[in-house]
């Protein structure tokens, strides 16, 4: 299946730079977050996320180690931005959504340039990486990109703490949704993310980012070129709520719902203030985790990352 990027027909009827304007004049009193600052980044003030008038970019580059639709044989153009909404204590890229602060500023024709070198480089998508504090910049930069040549399906990388308004203006910009199902519990997200409404909200942006582009869709290559991709990493004692999780995409998503069970939790970040968090999963809690998401009905799991955690898991089980 090959598939036009739907920002290339939003950008011709005029429709692309509506939205960029829209989201732009709303960083006058910040809400592109559900964290509504209300604080007005366009004269560089700083919210929560602490990212005023332009995005931070801390790298950007071919990413392999992504998931099997979104790496393919070229990689995924991963732009990697600085700074974060959500504020993770266990954060595995702390240095860079908590310490961002000195990445450089990217213009709206710097940050252009950057889609379009990765395009060149042979990426099969740019792959925006925290992307919900600045999808502001984001809209901004897309029509001088598209102008240049840009021809890429758009991956939104996010936490899934994400405002409906913002999605509402990806709608057709973004190909492939990639959010994180993080905490199904209140409790658990306020404690380690800050942020106790972030199961209502990441609930709610799934649903919408689903309602926008479906299950995911793969080239006959197996490369993803629309679609829904979950991400949920396994915490030790079942911290995140998989089984809740697994239910909800199964039950008010989809079957066919594409879900990366992640198995890298490793203690960092800000971890030394929570002794729960002071230990990685274990094999077994993986396969818990993999077990819950099967008797949920859900089989379209990542399967490279399930390869490598199956062999990882059997040299555990097995012993020295």
């Amino acid at each position: 299946m090959t598939m036009h990027p739907g920002y290339l027909n939003l950008h011709r009827s005029g429709e692309l730079d509506r939205r960029m304007k829209q989201a732009l004049e709303g960083l006058g009193c910040c809400q592109t977050c559900p964290r509504n600052c209300r604080v007005n980044r366009l004269e560089g003030r700083l919210g929560f996320c602490r990212t005023g008038r332009l995005a931070g970019v801390a790298s950007y580059g071919l990413h392999f180690g992504e998931e099997e639709p979104l790496v393919g044989h070229g990689g995924s153009g991963a732009v990697f931005f600085a700074q974060c909404n959500l504020a993770c204590a266990f954060c595995q890229n702390y240095d860079i959504s908590h310490q961002g602060g000195n990445a450089p500023e990217a213009s709206k024709e710097q940050l252009a340039a950057v889609m379009l070198e990765l395009q060149n480089q042979g990426a099969h998508n740019i792959n925006f990486v925290t992307p919900s504090h600045v999808a502001p910049q984001i809209l901004e930069a897309l029509p001088l990109a598209a102008d240049q040549g840009l021809r890429l399906p758009l991956v939104y990388n996010s936490s899934g703490y994400d405002a409906l308004e913002t999605l509402r203006l990806l709608d057709g910009v973004v190909d492939i949704y990639m959010p994180d199902a993080k905490f199904f519990s209140s409790a658990a997200a306020q404690r380690y993310c800050q942020a106790e409404d972030y199961p209502q909200r990441a609930r709610q942006a799934i649903k919408e980012m689903h309602r926008q582009v479906g299950d995911l869709e793969m080239d006959k290559d197996g490369t993803a070129v629309r679609g829904l991709l979950v991400r949920h990493l396994v915490m030790p004692d079942g911290l995140a709520g998989t089984r809740q999780w697994m239910d909800f995409l199964a039950k008010e998503i989809s079957v066919n719902t594409y879900v990366n069970i992640m198995d890298q939790y490793r203690p960092c970040g800000r971890i030394e203030e929570y002794p729960e968090l002071q230990r990685p999963i274990t094999p077994q809690e993986y396969e818990a985790a993999l077990l819950t998401a099967e008797a949920a009905g859900l089989t379209r799991l990542d399967q490279r990352r399930l390869r490598l955690s199956q062999r990882l898991l059997q040299a555990l089980l097995q012993g020295p």
